[in-house]
């Protein structure tokens, strides 16, 4: 290399110069002095002026760059009879210059990457907070419970960086939202236990009334027939009194036309009517004692009806408690059937984080990786509860 191409720099570089600048390695002295001008300090990434300088020294080969490569292509069109050799030299300078720019800022490239993947990661946390207000269908208020404690083991300290105050917020709207929603399904469940508790009540009433009004039918029913009983029996012990008496009132119209007939029958007739008359106040007296049998059996038979119609109602009663009883114990029993799936399902998911943080997955990792299969939202991969 002449003396005349070692002090020639960069920016002496001119139509004048050119022939002894573009030969065969003329270049490599600019790609050393370039190099060397990028490579001698080594720029903190960690700080913001650091990172400005490593941008400020690739740009700087981009311009140290252009400003060999534009001559020389100037140059390049006035020497026709040297284009390859030219063209070979430009293009190994200006690859070595891309290489030497790319290597230059590949650490800034390198920062920039990790740091856009380390935001993503925190922005997928934060939508996968947001993500817990989503349900498919109308979810029931242990359901909402549930997922408010899943929500609650979220940790919000420095780990979030400089997305801290977002996560923080966003679990915060996201608890308020899920809480409201917790609270009104709790209310919601249980306007509709009371409906059903009302429906069952008025069923429940209703059967008691229609159980009382078959009593009182059956009561009224067996005091009728028993009225009616007596009724009968008395108006036949009237009937045959009656007959007797019109047999008497015969016998004696009888004897007194007999009278007329014959003194001698006359006597004779009188005993007859006598015995007659006995017989017929002894049939009276038997009458008299049917009928009064016949009313105390009407009246046992009205007692008989007061208490089975009483037995009736007691039983209605009975039969009331044992249905209200049950269906507090099916109530209690859908209360701890519910509990003790929440509980299986809380211990399946632990156990399920614990196995992913054995395998050396941060417990934050984890926690999301469970939360997603759980919801559904890992292809083809289910937890088993």
């Amino acid at each position: 290399m002449s003396a005349q191409q070692q002090v020639i720099t960069i920016d002496d570089i001119s139509a004048d110069n050119a022939p002894a600048i573009y030969v065969a390695g003329g270049l490599s002295q600019f790609f050393d002095a370039v190099k060397a001008e990028v490579t001698t300090e080594v720029p903190d990434l960690k700080t913001a002026k650091g990172r400005a300088r490593i941008a400020s020294l690739a740009a700087t080969v981009s311009k140290s760059k252009k400003a060999v490569e534009t001559p020389g292509r100037d140059y390049l069109k006035r020497l026709k009879e040297m284009p390859k050799v030219v063209e070979a030299e430009l293009r190994e300078f200006v690859i070595k210059m891309d290489s030497l720019r790319d290597a230059t800022r590949k650490p800034l490239t390198d920062w920039e990457d990790a740091d856009q993947a380390r935001k993503d990661k925190h922005v997928d946390g934060i939508q996968a907070m947001k993500d817990f207000l989503i349900f498919e269908g109308a979810p029931s208020a242990d359901q909402v419970g549930h997922i408010i404690a899943i929500l609650e083991l979220v940790a919000i300290n420095d780990s979030w960086e400089e997305f801290l105050p977002e996560a923080a917020q966003v679990k915060d709207e996201t608890l308020v939202k899920l809480r409201t929603l917790h609270t009104d399904r709790i209310q919601y469940e249980a306007e509709q236990a009371e409906l059903v508790r009302l429906r069952a009540e008025a069923e429940a009433q209703a059967q008691r009334d229609r159980d009382a009004e078959i009593a009182r039918v059956a009561a009224e029913q067996a005091r009728l027939q028993a009225d009616q009983q007596a009724q009968a029996e008395r108006e036949a012990a009237a009937r045959r009194e009656q007959e007797l008496l019109d047999q008497a009132a015969a016998t004696q119209r009888a004897a007194a036309q007999a009278a007329l007939d014959a003194e001698a029958a006359a006597e004779r007739q009188r005993l007859q009517l006598e015995l007659q008359a006995e017989q017929a106040r002894t049939a009276a007296a038997q009458a008299e004692a049917s009928r009064v049998a016949a009313e105390q059996r009407a009246e046992q038979d009205r007692l008989a009806a007061i208490r089975r119609q009483e037995e009736a109602v007691e039983q209605a009663r009975l039969a009331e408690v044992a249905r209200a009883n049950a269906a507090a114990d099916e109530i209690l029993r859908q209360q701890q059937e519910r509990q003790a799936d929440m509980a299986h399902k809380s211990k399946i998911l632990g156990e399920a984080k614990q196995a992913l943080i054995d395998m050396n997955i941060s417990e934050e990792l984890a926690k999301a990786i469970v939360l997603k299969i759980a919801r559904g939202e890992v292809p083809n991969v289910s937890i088993q509860f």
